[in-house]
């Protein structure tokens, strides 16, 4: 036994502000601590002084176990070694840019100290504005805690589902951890870990947060978020996690599946699922790409929940943005096209700048005047279906010349 009550785990790469910054954290909260800790930085092959900043507060006393790749193996194998390598009874994961809460932190490890059938203890976390200093809500709530013995899953299912939980932050008891790995790529792994917790020994969800994520950080404001991407893309992701879940308790005798049991498991997937697509929608019309959130909205509705709160708020525009960004498209992917004439639109500053907004090139030029520019290399809008072939005739061509009803007829709402 090492006597390390806990490892803090921190995978990182080329992110030596963020690390630095979260480092001062550790450095300044972790003195509260009354167990032996240490903290495993795996850092995946940095260039950037990345070694110089863990060297830095290794020099200051702060007790990191630094390792680096001599190449980088991407997230998932780093995110990995930083749990392999920690030596600590219990593990917990820090992103290089959040914080943890430390006397939280002290009292889950007190928690899983005075209840040793437990595995994993998850917890809600908060969403922190680092800049303002405060924190703007919490990912998903609980009204109490729950402790749920071996082999629960009906019950652990239930509570996911009805509070919409996701389990990714969590004090996992390093025995446990240990044989939890598998699968990971198509199955979202929270869900994938807690299942095989589940299978070993008794899982918590305790209501009090001891994490904190941070969406407005003070060190740089251009960072990638891997969170905000996984909501963007991974909803099949979360449902392949769901089911693995699922599969995993009928396996061991945990599920009754009948006809009927197997219906409801499937339709509480479905509508999980829906509803991170959702929740991706509004992110994808946050950033602008009309195309792809219509193609979610398809899918929603089709789910049956049209009128879901974070569509509702969009629907009257949609169409228009949708037709316009279609038009963005097809000027900017077809070769040769420097050129876009509007023809028949009573004003055109606006509709310009509407197109500049979701992604016309800068170097497309916007003209109302015909035969100013080779026919060869200029797409053509029009706002009268009847003037297509008047364009046609002009040696303007037929696939680049567009009327609204080309760009509009298959945005159904």
């Amino acid at each position: 036994m090492s006597g390390i009550k806990l490892s803090i785990c921190i995978p990182t790469y080329n992110r030596e502000l963020f690390l630095r910054n979260t480092l001062g954290y550790c450095e300044r909260d972790y003195k509260a601590f009354d167990f032996p800790y240490e903290i495993v930085i795996c850092d995946n092959a940095s260039t950037d002084r990345t070694q110089q900043v863990a060297e830095e507060f290794i020099a200051r006393g702060l007790p990191i176990r630094y390792f680096k790749r001599e190449e980088n193996a991407g997230g998932g194998p780093n995110f990995a070694s930083a749990f392999r390598l920690g030596k600590g009874e219990y593990l917990i994961y820090l992103a290089d840019d959040d914080i943890l809460i430390a006397d939280a932190v002290a009292e889950t490890v007190r928690y899983m100290d005075n209840n040793s059938d437990v595995v994993a203890a998850q917890a809600p976390w908060l969403l922190h504005d680092e800049v303002a200093s405060r924190d703007l809500g919490q990912f998903f709530e609980l009204d109490q805690d729950f402790k749920f013995p071996l082999g629960s899953f009906a019950e652990v299912f239930k509570l996911l589902y009805e509070r919409h939980i996701f389990p990714e932050i969590a004090l996992y008891r390093a025995s446990a951890l240990r044989s939890a790995w598998v699968p990971r790529e198509f199955c979202f792994y929270p869900f994938s870990f807690l299942a095989h917790f589940l299978d070993q020994g008794a899982v918590s969800f305790l209501k009090k947060p001891f994490y904190r994520s941070v969406t407005n950080p003070r060190t740089a404001r251009d960072r990638p978020q891997a969170g905000t991407d996984e909501v963007m893309t991974s909803w099949d992701r979360y449902r392949a996690g769901l089911e693995y879940f699922l599969f995993t308790g009928a396996k061991r005798g945990a599920l009754n599946l009948t006809g009927e049991t197997r219906f409801l498991y499937e339709e509480m997937c479905k509508i999980f699922t829906l509803n991170r697509m959702a929740v991706a929608f509004r992110f994808w019309i946050q950033h602008k790409n009309f195309l792809k959130a219509y193609e979610l909205y398809t899918r929603i509705v089709w789910g049956g929940i049209a009128d879901h709160p974070e569509i509702r708020p969009y629907k009257e525009k949609l169409p228009l943005m949708v037709a316009v960004q279609t038009l963005v498209r097809e000027v900017n992917s077809t070769i040769g096209v420097n050129t876009l004439l509007l023809s028949g639109f009573p004003e055109t500053s606006g509709l310009e700048r509407l197109m500049r907004d979701v992604g016309l090139k800068p170097n497309v030029k916007v003209t109302t005047e015909i035969g100013s520019d080779p026919v060869e290399t200029t797409a053509v809008f029009i706002a009268e279906s009847g003037n297509r072939e008047v364009f046609v005739s002009r040696g303007y061509l037929p696939g680049i010349t567009f009327h609204e009803h080309d760009l509009t007829r298959h945005v159904i709402m």
